[in-house]
Parts: structure tokens; C-alpha cells; sequence
């Protein structure tokens, strides 16, 4: 079954452009990967939303996502406890067309 991450990034003031870029840099042929977005959700906030063959593909992804995260991880501010992204995920329930 289809799954879905989202993972929100709260940014460093004046860090914007070399965020977005890093995520331009990012070869993001990981198996069961169907589509990623980036998109601005605030000032300085923004979140990935990726869709996922299933929650299998998704769940061996996470290392290739941890090490892309540390190429990037000085341009985030910290969420809570030393955390500096908020991540969700899991698998489709309803699908509206």
C-alpha cells in the first residue's frame, strides 16, 4: 500500500537558498521513491512530502535520508531537544481522486 512522509524544516534566518539548494543536490533515486516536494509552509519553514511505493521502501530508505539530512542539518534550527526536523509518516488509508 501506497505510503506518505512528511518531514517539517524550520530554517535558519538567512540559510533559505543554501537549504533549498542542498535539496537540489540530493540524488534521490531510492528504491520505491515515487515523487518528493519541497514546499514553503512560513517565513522560514518548510516541509518534504514523499511518496513511497509502501511502508517497506520507505522505512529502508531512512538511512540515505539521515545522511542527506546531516549534509544540510547546519541550516535548521533546532524543533525541540536537540531534534531539528518533525517527522510523520505512514500509509495511505483513504486516496481521493
Amino acid at each position: 500500500m501506497t505510503a506518505f512522509n512528511a518531514v517539517r524544516f524550520p530554517v535558519k534566518p538567512g540559510r533559505d537558498e543554501e537549504f533549498i539548494e542542498a535539496h537540489r543536490q540530493v540524488d534521490r533515486d531510492w528504491p520505491g521513491l515515487r515523487s518528493v516536494n519541497l514546499i514553503k509552509t512560513g517565513e522560514q519553514d518548510y516541509c518534504i512530502i514523499g511518496e513511497w511505493d509502501d511502508m517497506d521502501s520507505l522505512a529502508a530508505a531512512r538511512p540515505h535520508m539521515i545522511a542527506t539530512l546531516d549534509s544540510f542539518r547546519d541550516t535548521l534550527e533546532e524543533v525541540s531537544d536537540g531534534n531539528v526536523t518533525d517527522p510523520v509518516s505512514g500509509p495511505v488509508v483513504v486516496e481521493l481522486k
